[in-house]
């Protein structure tokens, strides 16, 4: 069973990724935003996954993927948003996310892009 945290800050879409998830058998945490998101990183060190948002309040989820890539961490990151500006997604992946899904998702796209990225291989 593999962790994933999931930071959003609709409910609604935690709760349809948390359920999509939960049925393939992984533990999903939950964040409402970038800030909360860091925290739980910090305390969890044993996530195999995080699936963000980007427009959030406090700290958006591009701010989150900068700060945990200058803090080194190595955790796949999988944007989750309304956005899908071509500019968006190259500052996102150069800020270190792995993949980017445009809401409304489907269950099966986004099972299949968490089992890709759970499978791609740890940077070191």
């Amino acid at each position: 069973m593999r962790k994933v945290l999931v930071v959003d800050d609709s409910e609604t879409i935690r709760q349809q990724v948390r359920l999509t998830l939960t049925a393939a058998g992984h533990t999903v945490l939950e964040a409402v935003d970038g800030i909360d998101g860091l925290e739980k990183i910090r305390v969890h060190q044993d996530l195999a996954l995080v699936i963000s948002d980007v427009n959030m309040p406090r700290m958006s989820g591009l701010e989150m993927v900068s700060e945990l890539q200058k803090l080194g961490c190595r955790v796949p990151i999988l944007m989750l948003t309304t956005e899908g500006q071509v500019s968006l997604i190259q500052r996102a992946r150069a800020a270190g996310a792995k993949g980017w899904i445009v809401k409304p998702f489907k269950p099966e796209m986004l099972g299949t892009a968490v089992s890709k990225l759970m499978r791609a291989p740890e940077g070191g």
